[in-house]
């Protein structure tokens, strides 16, 4: 059974006869895209974790792109139907753009086992675990043999429309030259499965022979990196043209390390 943002008002807290349950079947994983207070947020889904496997993207609360003016959603590349009905409840239909979107990404949309979302964001819960991550929506399936916990809360990001799958990299970046200076560094990804846009790792004080740490959430499977791109910007005209570069840059797949 898939659980696409199950129901909380009048569900969430109910004793598991009336509700989703993971005892309801074999295997039970669950979307969770509008799990926001009902009140004063008006989050139409679940907050707690009720399947084998509980997916919680973009920290299972506000989805990107949902937060769009009214207008610009309402008149969308959908249709003025789906526009209007995704500005009422847009988060809470994104699960099951999601799901759909997964059975065309059979390697995308792979969940990290974390305590929380903040934690996501940390080094704690990347790379993926021996066993593998498993993948939200449609083939969450394949991961049945491989559940140890009682409860698995899995995180992810994903891109703010159609199409939603990403896949993240971690990129360490050591710098080279003669003197400190403020402005922010970009780094694209080229490799054997695509090349990705440019993604802003660091802003602020930019300090030579400082290394860095930044997440990328690549809109490809990169596949084997076979170059990696380093732009830096200053954002000012400065008249002693400082320089800047990399001395390293690793960057590791969260899917195998």
């Amino acid at each position: 059974l898939s659980g696409l943002d199950p129901a909380q008002p009048y569900f969430q807290g109910t004793p598991i006869l009336v509700r989703l349950d993971k005892s309801d079947a074999e295997f039970v994983d669950v979307i969770h895209t509008d799990s926001a207070p009902t009140i004063p947020y008006l989050g139409f889904g679940m907050t707690t974790a009720i399947g084998h496997l509980d997916f919680f993207p973009n920290g299972g609360k506000q989805m990107p792109g949902c937060g769009k003016n009214p207008v610009s959603q309402i008149v969308d590349l959908d249709g003025i139907w789906e526009g209007t009905r995704d500005f009422v409840a847009c988060n809470h239909l994104r699960s099951y753009k999601y799901y759909s979107d997964s059975i065309i990404y059979p390697d995308g949309f792979l969940g990290y086992s974390c305590a929380s979302y903040d934690v996501f964001d940390t080094e704690n819960c990347f790379p993926c675990p021996k066993e593998g991550c498993p993948n939200m929506g449609h083939f969450a399936d394949k991961f049945k043999g491989k559940i140890k916990n009682d409860f698995v809360k899995l995180y992810l990001n994903t891109g703010e429309a159609k199409d939603f799958a990403l896949w993240r990299y971690k990129v360490t970046v050591t710098l080279s030259g003669r003197s400190k200076v403020r402005g922010y560094v970009n780094i694209a990804l080229y490799g054997s499965g695509g090349n990705t846009r440019q993604h802003q790792i660091i802003e602020g004080a930019l300090q030579p022979d400082n290394t860095y740490t930044s997440f990328v959430d690549a809109e490809v499977n990169v596949g084997t990196v076979t170059k990696v791109k380093f732009l830096w910007n200053n954002n000012i005209l400065n008249p002693t043209f400082p320089k800047l570069g990399a001395a390293t840059i690793t960057v590791q797949s969260g899917e195998n390390g």
